[in-house]
């Protein structure tokens, strides 16, 4: 059964929902999650349907499953909050930008850290390049029980940390820093859930902070130019130079947090961010 690494920081009447990648664990968000309720906010950092169990309970669920988990954390949160912000990391900024897109008059900002459409970043190998096939693979049953296993730097430029990260996450405790591989099948459906979302882009109208590492080794700064071109709302883009993809835990994790912070809080006050969207 898959363990409970939800986290809950009591804060004022500003909420702030963090959503973690696939794979993952709330526990990569927990330090933008501490620096943000330092900051004033009540933080929810929620586990995504299937997650911080095993393989099998991962593959059991689909992205509409991780989506609904989403919703449905939002909905508990908003009844606790005047206003209410959602951010996410690699896929979780994916599922954030969906609520935004699917529940307008929920969400009063996003912010996307390290969106991930495609893995198509520098450490990706040229066959997770081609990981966009997958969707056919599972359509007819292929590969159900493989996986791509991850590789250094694991999205972390800082060695000690990624050191830390790495012995967690291949010690078989799944809610401490995820599962070692992505499963075919569950890139598949993130993959689906990427062209929902690539879709509804246009819709997304709430203030975005788009946060990504100019050298990300999983997502190139490709996706967090494809939100920028493409949502309508007001847009503020952080380009990181001393980190990889995991950017709340990286070397940048407080630039990360004080922009978030400050993000929010100009929202609420009624100023707009100060860069628009083409």
């Amino acid at each position: 059964m898959a363990n409970s690494a939800e986290f809950i920081y009591e804060g004022d009447r500003t909420g702030v929902l963090l959503i973690h990648g696939l794979t993952g664990t709330p526990t990569e968000m927990r330090l933008v999650g501490k620096g943000l309720n330092r900051a004033g906010f009540t933080v929810v950092g929620m586990q995504l349907a299937g997650h911080c169990g095993t393989e099998d309970e991962l593959l059991a669920t689909t992205w509409e499953d991780w989506y609904a988990s989403v919703e449905a954390a939002a909905e508990t949160l908003r009844g606790r909050v005047d206003h209410l912000f959602v951010a996410g990391l690699s896929m979780g900024a994916l599922l954030a930008l969906r609520l935004a897109a699917r529940r307008p008059e929920w969400v009063d900002g996003v912010g996307v850290y390290g969106a991930t459409f495609r893995y198509d970043g520098w450490s990706i190998p040229w066959t997770g390049k081609l990981s966009f096939l997958l969707p056919w693979f599972k359509r007819f049953g292929i590969g159900r029980k493989r996986s791509f296993i991850e590789q250094p730097p694991y999205g972390i430029r800082d060695e000690r940390l990624r050191a830390q990260v790495s012995s967690a996450m291949f010690s078989g405790d799944s809610a401490a820093a995820g599962l070692p591989g992505n499963p075919w099948h569950s890139l598949a459906e993130l993959y689906a859930l990427a062209k929902d979302v690539r879709k509804s882009l246009h819709t997304v109208t709430a203030p975005c902070l788009i946060a990504h590492a100019v050298e990300d080794d999983v997502a190139s700064v490709g996706n967090a130019q494809l939100v920028e071109s493409r949502v309508s709302g007001p847009v503020e883009m952080l380009l990181l130079g001393d980190s990889y993809h995991m950017i709340t835990i990286d070397r940048e994790r407080r630039t990360v947090i004080d922009r978030s912070a400050d993000f929010f809080q100009r929202i609420v006050t009624g100023a707009r961010p100060t860069r628009v969207a083409a």
